[in-house]
């Protein structure tokens, strides 16, 4: 069955593209979620109209993403943290943590975009990637030092 995606659905494909899926993935999980239409001619010509009132939408958002990023530019956040025998940190540093300390200079980050894939648990300095937009990822430097 074709299908004209809605939003953009991982492993398939971006908004306004059509697609080919089996009749069951469309009928009983993109349609009734309204993450697609059926592909018939009204739908497609539909589809361009709202390509162009996507397209501005995502270019806003991209400019307002790197002008966040530039904000972030050359930010490095220094956690001193307890540590054991061996140098083994008795917490973690978190994404809620690095998320506190960005609010504390005055930069608004959702703790979720804070790519940190499991909390920072030895000592040393890590690259952490912010999600901005699909196109924007810019990295702070965490260093997690001894107290």
């Amino acid at each position: 069955m074709e299908i004209i995606l809605r939003e953009d659905v991982q492993h398939l494909g971006k908004t306004g593209e059509v697609v080919k899926v089996k009749d069951g993935y469309a009928r009983n999980y993109l349609l009734p979620k309204g993450l697609a239409y059926p592909a018939t001619d009204a739908n497609k010509r539909r589809i361009v109209f709202e390509a162009e009132r996507l397209a501005k939408q995502r270019a806003a958002e991209r400019t307002a993403a790197e002008t966040e990023a530039g904000r972030l530019a050359g930010i490095e956040l220094t956690f001193a943290v307890k540590v054991g025998e061996e140098d083994r940190l008795y917490g973690s540093v978190t994404a809620s943590d690095i998320q506190r300390r960005l609010e504390e200079q005055g930069v608004h980050v959702d703790k979720r975009k804070i790519d940190l894939p499991e909390p920072l648990r030895s000592l040393g300095d890590f690259p952490v990637g912010i999600r901005f937009h699909a196109d924007v990822r810019p990295e702070i430097v965490v260093h997690v030092v001894k107290e």
